[in-house]
């Protein structure tokens, strides 16, 4: 493998990145005459001119700004491999955001199988959210869409939930007008209720039932009978497969979303096996 001498890479990528050979050296420690002489040696083994100079400063030629990213882009992984071994046991560590829910119904359930097939790996579980963005190495979501890095679990597909106690006290429900005159929760905004009645076809002022800013609240309410809430199916699946809570019909809303695993941009090998394994725990158990 034959480079050109490491000293005048690293002195040209903060030239490149600041655009000045004085803000480079004042970086890098050293005098902005010793950054253009290393830029001018990696110019002359490479054969080509990097910099235009002229009594302002200096800008970056074709070459070199194309050079420039390379050199940048291989730079940062060279940062970012070592930092991953610096940490040292570290860098077995997992830093996974998830809505409160899926970690109480999906991934609770499931994590000490992954634990027994990978003791040496730590997962370090946080609530997902705008002040966790780009903190983790993997991030459990809910909504339409997420990017290339997202690959969908399971649907998001909510249907009228409640407790076999509530329809004892407040049924039978027999048919989806049934709904109209019943105690409605509300998970966050009363958006969720509008879309189903509107796609059943019914009017209605959608209930003056309680709005819970947190998921888990309003399945604590559901199963102490004090309503019926729109749940994602597939998440409750054993709740509902033991009888601690009934779905009344089958007509869904939120049908265009799902959870969805986000991989960050500079995922660990660690991660990456928790991040396969996800997907395959999701698939088998027909999440």
């Amino acid at each position: 493998m034959t480079l050109p001498p490491l000293a005048t890479l690293r002195a040209f990528e903060a030239a490149a990145r600041k655009a000045s050979f004085a803000l480079a050296a004042q970086e890098l420690g050293m005098t902005a005459t010793a950054v253009s002489q290393h830029v001018r040696n990696l110019e002359a083994w490479l054969g080509v001119a990097l910099f235009e100079r002229h009594a302002r400063g200096v800008r970056l030629t074709p070459a070199g700004s194309e050079f420039g990213n390379t050199v940048s882009s291989s730079l940062r992984q060279i940062a970012s491999g070592a930092e991953r071994i610096r940490r040292g046991h570290d860098r077995m560590t997992v830093r996974l955001a998830s809505l409160p829910s899926v970690v109480a119904h999906f991934l609770t359930p499931r994590l000490p199988r992954f634990r027994a097939l990978h003791p040496e790996i730590q997962v370090s579980i946080s609530y997902s959210g705008a002040q966790h963005k780009g903190a983790a190495d993997l991030t459990i979501g809910h909504g339409i869409t997420f990017g290339e890095n997202a690959v969908a679990l399971f649907s998001a597909e909510t249907r009228p939930t409640c407790s076999p106690g509530y329809i004892a006290n407040a049924g039978p429900f027999n048919d989806e007008a049934s709904l109209l005159d019943a105690e409605l929760l509300h998970d966050d905004t009363e958006t969720a209720w509008q879309n189903w009645f509107a796609a059943a076809e019914l009017s209605s002022t959608y209930g003056t039932g309680p709005i819970f800013a947190d998921f888990n609240l309003l399945v604590t309410a559901l199963k102490a009978g004090q309503g019926i809430g729109l749940c994602p199916t597939v998440l409750f699946r054993e709740e509902i497969a033991k009888g601690q809570l009934a779905v009344l019909f089958d007509r869904a809303a939120d049908t265009d979303k799902h959870y969805w695993l986000i991989q960050s941009e500079d995922i660990s090998t660690a991660a990456k096996t928790l991040a396969d394994w996800l997907v395959v725990e999701a698939r088998q158990n027909s999440f």
